[in-house]
């Protein structure tokens, strides 16, 4: 096999070391996991003080490929062990344990603004992890690896039951953890590009709550902002109403746009009542009896905020700044009378998550209820903090509402900070819903 590939003379004579003991072996345990769990890399079997890398490899449902590498030197035993070991080079450096997933960007010569997400949540993110001889930069599809192994990444865990929803208007999924139930429920919702996003819900239900994936509907598709508010309300109460689904343990989760529903939902619904929120990089800013695409018609009266950059990725945070103390213009959240977590980055350049979080604060601190925030904020983190371990996508492809151009949007973050945020804010994320939907006790708004 080897006489297939063009092999530089130093790596061919370190291949011709390491044959003649044993073969190197590979190993990644667990070599199928949730995509929250951390893996363990190891390298045996290398001679002492060999450089080697490490290389991670995806194939997407997009059918584009993505990959990560660091440059390793084995130890006196010679081992290579990822969780221990310093990187010298590659995507990472350091002493990274899940460097290999996080750091995963697009081959060279990919389509430029890509994003990475998983639809087909019934199947795994595969990733082949393999080692190479010295250290290397490219070329890893012209070499044979030293050894290699496939590991399986799920957002779905073994017995979680997936359930399309058509009804009463509400199009979404619905996940079920395994077990007797029952449970808590939660609603899922994402931002403004619209369409079904699985992967998040599929994951809060491996962790034990019931939850949709909300489909938003197309802009214009229902013509006031009653129709949309009873659409939210409609799906909450297909939550609430499961069978599976402890009534009075529902809580709603957003990113971006679906932020600012949950938000708009938890101060102005007389039906849907939260037991507890997440806003991930959401804002506040809501034009009172306005539809969503009302709402960003209304935002695009200041499109002249928007910019470009050097390198002509769109820039859109400026658009609702200031943060305006026009009460009509954005959610009364002095009425939220639930338990909020904010979750933002401090290089969102999407939305001004961090201005806006002072203010809910300083709004729920009129109200006297800065009890029920809690705000979590990351430095050099941009708008799209997904779950752990999900490579960091500072600028993507983008189609605008308004105008349908296509754009390469900024989204902000640098990669190992926004990473870190990723994982710290997760774990904390479940904390908080362990705290708010299990547990016996919550804090109620003070009267």
């Amino acid at each position: 096999m080897i006489g297939c590939f063009s092999l530089k003379r130093g790596a061919l004579r370190r291949l011709s070391t390491m044959s003649q003991t044993n073969p190197p072996i590979l190993s990644v345990l667990p070599i199928r996991a949730l995509v929250d769990e951390k893996f363990e890399v190891l390298v045996e079997n290398l001679p002492a003080g060999s450089p080697v890398t490490l290389h991670a490899l995806h194939h997407s449902e997009d059918k584009d490929y993505w990959e990560a590498y660091a440059h390793y030197i084995s130890d006196h035993r010679g081992t290579v062990s990822v969780a221990e070991d310093l990187s010298f080079g590659g995507t990472y450096t350091g002493i990274e344990p899940m460097g290999l997933l996080w750091s995963m960007r697009p081959v060279p010569g990919s389509r430029t603004g890509l994003r990475l997400r998983k639809m087909d949540v019934h199947s795994p993110m595969l990733v082949n992890i393999s080692v190479y001889s010295g250290h290397i930069a490219e070329g890893f599809r012209e070499q044979p690896p030293l050894a290699s192994a496939l590991t399986e990444r799920w957002y779905m865990a073994p017995g979680v039951r997936r359930i399309d929803i058509k009804e009463k208007g509400v199009r979404g999924t619905l996940f079920i953890p395994p077990g007797p139930g029952p449970f808590p429920g939660l609603m899922d919702m994402w931002g403004g590009s619209g369409g079904l996003l699985e992967y998040r819900a599929a994951l809060l239900a491996s962790h034990g709550y019931v939850s949709m994936a909300l489909e938003y509907f197309s802009p214009g598709e229902l013509q006031s902002a009653e129709l949309e508010f009873k659409y939210f309300e409609a799906a909450f109460n297909i939550i609430k109403d499961h069978p599976q689904v402890i009534p009075d343990r529902v809580g709603l989760f957003g990113l971006c746009l679906g932020a600012v529903v949950t938000m708009y939902l938890a101060a102005e619904s007389t039906i849907t009542k939260p037991r507890c929120c997440v806003c991930v990089s959401g804002n506040h800013f809501y034009p009172r009896g306005e539809t969503l695409s009302g709402m960003h018609k209304a935002m695009m009266r200041n499109s002249h905020k928007a910019r470009m950059d050097e390198n002509d990725h769109y820039i859109v945070r400026d658009v609702t700044l200031p943060i305006t103390s026009d009460l009509s213009m954005k959610v009364d959240v002095r009425k939220i009378n639930c338990p909020m977590l904010l979750v933002n980055g401090h290089d969102d350049q999407n939305t001004p998550a961090v201005e806006s979080a002072e203010d809910i604060a300083q709004m729920m601190h009129t109200a006297g209820k800065e009890h029920l925030l809690t705000r979590l904020h990351y430095p050099d983190t941009g708008h799209l903090i997904e779950p752990p371990y999900s490579p960091h996508f500072r600028a993507t492809k983008f189609i605008t509402e308004s105008t349908k151009a296509k754009v390469i949007l900024l989204w902000g973050g640098q990669t190992k900070p926004h990473s870190d945020a990723q994982e710290d804010s997760w774990r904390k994320i479940l904390a908080f819903l362990q705290q708010h939907l299990y547990s016996t006790s919550i804090p109620k708004a003070k009267m």
